[in-house]
């Protein structure tokens, strides 16, 4: 199977609109999700839940593993559960073909190789700042549809998915440095965003400024 093969193979699972709303609930969740919560969310029984998530795996948009949900072990602490969590694949598809991410990567190579790392990052704070205005309420929502996929850990804002993922793991000072500086230009004033990787997302969190 090609390249191509593989990621309609994948989109092409997401057509079911139940697997729509089982991926987007396990996707967006920091840790894994077992079918119980994934089918609650879903508003979906729990053996449809079971059938649409083991497709999802299949397609290579989720991973699956086991273990026991309730943390004990030993005698009595219950047999393991299957949990789901998003696979770190990247699918995409352009009809026509396009070959964006070999011109993101050449860009990236160039402005590194150069140097320009504090230029990069002026340009994307002010593209940042020059998108519609966010409101200190509405930046989680904001974000979300950015495809940050943003969660609360406590007092701290922590994005679950980095969008620019793959050039991240090749070049990451000069991409986290990016992106810091395009989420500085996007969030309100009351909010400072901040470099601290979590495991598995992205490198920037974001909390309320103390003043």
């Amino acid at each position: 199977m090609t390249n191509d093969d593989s990621a309609y193979a994948a989109l092409g699972a997401l057509a079911d609109p139940v697997r729509r709303r089982l991926y987007r609930h396990v996707a967006a969740q920091p840790d894994d999700v077992g079918r119980d919560a994934a089918a609650e969310a879903a508003g979906v029984s729990r053996s449809l839940a079971a059938f649409h998530l083991d497709k999802l795996v299949e397609a290579g948009l989720l991973t699956a593993s086991s273990r026991r949900l309730s943390g004990r072990t030993g005698p009595g602490a219950g047999r393991p559960a299957k949990v789901y969590r998003r696979a770190e694949d990247e699918h995409a598809v352009s009809l026509p073909p396009r070959s964006y991410d070999t011109a993101g990567h050449l860009l990236a190579s160039t402005v590194e190789n150069a140097g320009l790392d504090r230029e990069l990052q002026d340009a994307a704070r002010a593209a940042g700042a020059a998108q519609p205005h966010v409101a200190d309420g509405e930046l989680v929502d904001a974000l979300a549809e950015r495809g940050y996929q943003p969660y609360w850990d406590q007092d701290t804002l922590r994005l679950r998915n980095c969008p620019f993922h793959a050039l991240a793991e090749e070049f990451p000072a000069l991409i986290c440095g990016m992106n810091l500086a395009l989420l500085e230009g996007i969030a309100p004033a009351t909010w400072a965003p901040v470099m601290d990787p979590g495991p598995g997302g992205c490198c920037v969190a974001l909390s309320r400024r103390s003043d």
